[in-house]
């Protein structure tokens, strides 16, 4: 028997287990919209919560020269992912889940 899956709308692996949270995009409602990216999880000590931190560089045009910044953004870390520090993630922008997550990790990315 084929396992089914769920089309969450954007090309990515589904997780091998099953967390049934209403939270999650894969097994609950929860809908994936906006802006996407791919960070390394920093901290998952929170509950059900990863910090994702990645690096970028921005230009000066006085000095003509690049500055290293990082991001780092608090996401939901659904119990089927269960993310730790040291993955690489992708993470996509939903509605607010908290106070500070507008963010959920919905895929590990195979390094």
């Amino acid at each position: 028997m084929k396992k089914k899956t769920k089309d969450i709308g954007i090309e990515a692996s589904q997780p091998e287990g099953s967390c049934g949270s209403e939270k999650c995009p894969w097994h609950g409602h929860l809908r994936i919209r906006g802006r996407i990216f791919t960070g390394r999880v920093l901290s998952s000590k929170p509950a059900n919560t990863a910090i994702v931190s990645w690096n970028y560089h921005n230009y000066i045009p006085k000095y003509e020269r690049y500055e290293r910044r990082k991001t780092k953004i608090e996401s939901h870390n659904p119990k089927c992912i269960d993310a730790r520090p040291g993955d690489m993630v992708r993470i996509g922008e939903c509605r607010p889940l908290s106070k500070s997550k507008r963010f959920v990790v919905f895929e590990k990315v195979k390094q």
